[in-house]
C-alpha cells in the first residue's frame, strides 16, 4: 500500500476552522499573515490564537512575505508557530541566516513553478531549508502573487523536483477534489496544499474538505 499524502489545509482564519481541519484529518495548517495579494490573510495575535488552540503533532505554518531574516524570527516568535513558510525568496545566504536565528523550527522555501529556472531554484534551496512547498505564484510580477491564485502549474517540473529532492516536498497551486488524485500520482509529492479549492463564501467548507480528503486517500490506495 502507498504511503498516505499529508494534507496541509492553508488560509486557516479561525480556531473553529483549525479544529474542523484537524478533526477532518490535516497534519498542517497554514496562516497567512500580510502579503501583496492572495487571500486569507489575518492578523499575527489570531495566528498566535490558532497555533495555540492545536496539538503539538500538527504542523503550523506561518505564511509570511518578509525576506529579512531577523524580522522573520521576530514574526516567528510573536506568531508561535513551528514552522515558518518563506512565500519570498530570500537575499544568498538568507536561509542558513534564519535557520541561526530560529533553532527548533521547521524552514519552508516555497517555489513558484514558472519554468525550468525554477529546478535549480529548488535545488539550491533544499540545501538549507527543511522542506520545499511547490505553488503558482509568480514573485517576479510588479506586485508579488506568493500564492492563493487557484491555478495549477507544469506537474512535470514539480514532478521532477520532486524525484531529485532529498527533503520533503509539498504540491499547492489550484488543487481539489477532482484533480488531486491525479496530481498526487504525477507528482508523488511528500504532501499537499490547499485554500481556495475547500472554500465557499471565503469559509472553509466540510463538505468539500471531506471529498477532497476522501480523494487523497484513494490516490493512496
Amino acid at each position: 500500500m502507498s504511503r498516505m499524502t499529508r494534507v496541509k489545509v492553508c488560509c486557516i482564519r479561525s480556531v473553529e476552522e483549525a479544529r474542523l481541519a484537524v478533526r477532518l484529518g490535516a497534519s498542517a495548517l497554514g496562516l497567512v499573515s500580510e502579503m501583496p495579494s492572495g487571500p486569507g490573510v489575518i492578523p499575527e495575535t489570531r495566528i498566535a490564537e490558532i497555533a495555540a488552540s492545536v496539538p503539538p503533532s500538527i504542523g503550523t505554518f506561518l505564511l509570511t512575505s518578509l525576506t529579512d531574516p531577523a524580522e522573520i524570527a521576530a514574526q516567528q516568535k510573536r506568531c508561535g508557530v513551528n514552522t515558518v513558510q518563506i512565500c519570498d525568496r530570500l537575499a544568498p545566504g538568507g536561509l542558513a541566516a534564519l535557520r541561526k536565528r530560529l533553532p527548533g523550527i521547521a524552514i519552508v522555501q516555497v517555489i513558484h513553478v514558472t519554468g525550468e529556472a525554477s529546478l535549480d531554484e529548488a535545488r539550491a534551496a533544499a540545501r538549507e531549508a527543511d522542506m520545499l512547498l511547490l505553488d503558482s505564484g509568480n514573485p517576479s510580477l510588479p506586485i508579488k502573487v506568493l500564492g492563493g491564485t487557484g491555478r495549477t502549474h507544469d506537474w512535470s517540473l514539480s514532478a521532477e523536483i520532486v524525484e531529485k529532492s532529498e527533503i520533503p516536498v509539498y504540491l499547492a497551486g489550484g488543487l481539489n477534489a477532482e484533480n488531486v488524485g491525479e496530481a498526487i500520482r504525477a507528482v508523488r509529492p511528500f504532501g499537499v496544499d490547499l485554500c481556495t479549492g475547500i472554500r465557499t463564501d471565503d469559509r472553509l467548507d466540510e463538505y468539500k474538505l471531506r471529498r477532497f480528503m476522501a480523494a487523497v486517500a484513494a490516490a493512496a490506495r
